[in-house]
C-alpha cells in the first residue's frame, strides 16, 4: 500500500469512528432521556449530522467563517504562491477564501486534497511578511497532504451542528415545564461537552506539530513558520475573533480564549513548542 493510499485509510478510518461515535453516544443520550422513542429520533438526526458534516463540512467551517470566496484578480500575489507551494508540496490547487477579519489567522478544510480550500483573514495579509505568509500557507497544505482536513472538518461540522440542536431545542421547548423544554436543557448539558469531546479526540497535538513539519518542508524555511506563529498569537490576543466554538480547531491559532467548548480542552499546542520544533529544523532543511 503506498504512502498516499494509507494515509487516506487512516483519515478515513478516523471520520468513521467518528460519526460511528457520534451516532452510538447521541442513540444512548435520546435513550436515557426519553426512552426508546426518543432514542430513535436522536438516531435520524445523528444519521443526519453525519451526512451534512460529511459532504458539507468545508461549506459550514467558511459560513461560519463568513468567508467569501478570493478571486485571482484581487489576490494574484497570493495566487502566485499558493500555486508555487501546491507544486512544492505535490498537491492540486485549492480554492481560495478571504475572512473579513482584523485578527490575523487562517484554515484549511475539506473533505480529500481535490476538494480543498485554504482561508485567510484580511488582518493576515496586511500583518505578515511574503516569507512569513508562505510558511503559514505551507502549514495550511501540510494539513491538506496529510489528510487532516477531512476529519478536522467533519469533526467541526459536527460540533457546529449538535450544539446548534442543543439550542434548537431550547428555543422551540419555550417553558422550562414543556417536555421538549426539558429535552433542550439536558441536550445542553449532556450535548455540548459530547461536542468538545468529539473535537479532541479527532484533532490532536501532534498534528499540529506534524503539520508545522511538513509545512517548513514545503517551504523550505522553518523561521518563516515559527515568526509568523509569534506574531499571529500577539495579534489573536489583540484582536480576539468571534468565531463558532467548534470550528476553532481549524485554525492555525486559537482565534480567542478560554469559555465554553473551547476553554474544556486545548486543540493547539504551545506556540513556544511549536517555534521551538521549528527552530530546531533549522540545520536539517538548511
Amino acid at each position: 500500500m503506498t504512502t498516499t493510499r494509507k494515509s487516506n485509510f487512516a483519515a478515513g478510518l478516523r471520520t468513521t469512528i467518528l460519526m460511528a461515535t457520534l451516532g452510538g453516544l447521541l442513540v444512548a443520550i435520546g435513550y436515557a432521556i426519553g426512552g426508546i422513542n426518543i432514542a430513535s429520533v436522536f438516531l435520524v438526526l445523528a444519521l443526519v449530522i453525519n451526512f451534512v458534516a460529511y459532504w458539507f463540512s468545508d461549506k459550514i467551517a467558511l459560513a461560519s467563517a463568513r468567508a467569501k470566496p478570493l478571486s485571482e484578480q484581487e489576490a494574484p500575489g497570493i495566487y502566485q504562491m499558493v500555486r508555487e507551494l501546491t507544486t512544492r508540496a505535490g498537491l492540486p490547487m485549492p480554492r481560495l477564501y478571504m475572512i473579513p477579519s482584523d485578527q490575523p489567522n487562517a484554515f484549511a478544510t475539506g473533505r480529500s486534497p481535490s476538494h480543498a480550500a485554504v482561508a485567510v483573514t484580511s488582518g493576515i495579509t496586511k500583518l505578515l511578511s511574503e516569507d512569513e505568509l508562505r510558511g503559514v500557507i505551507s502549514h495550511e497544505l501540510a494539513h491538506v497532504r496529510n489528510r487532516d482536513i477531512l476529519t478536522q472538518s467533519v469533526a467541526s461540522a459536527i460540533g457546529a451542528m449538535i450544539t446548534y440542536l442543543a439550542y434548537f431545542f431550547m428555543w422551540f421547548g419555550g417553558d422550562d415545564e414543556s417536555p421538549l423544554g426539558l429535552i433542550g436543557s439536558l441536550a445542553l448539558v449532556l450535548l455540548a461537552p459530547l461536542a468538545a469531546t468529539l473535537i479532541q479526540l479527532a484533532v490532536s497535538r501532534q498534528r499540529e506539530y506534524s503539520a508545522d513539519a511538513t509545512g517548513a518542508e514545503i517551504s523550505g524555511n522553518p523561521e518563516s513558520l515559527a515568526s509568523a506563529l509569534l506574531r499571529l498569537e500577539e495579534g489573536a490576543k489583540a484582536m480576539p475573533m468571534q468565531v463558532n466554538q467548534a470550528t476553532e480547531p481549524l485554525y492555525i491559532v486559537k482565534p480567542f480564549s478560554g469559555g465554553g467548548i473551547a476553554g474544556l480542552f486545548s486543540t493547539h499546542p504551545p506556540i513556544e513548542e511549536r517555534v521551538r520544533r521549528l527552530r530546531q529544523m533549522r540545520p536539517a532543511i538548511g
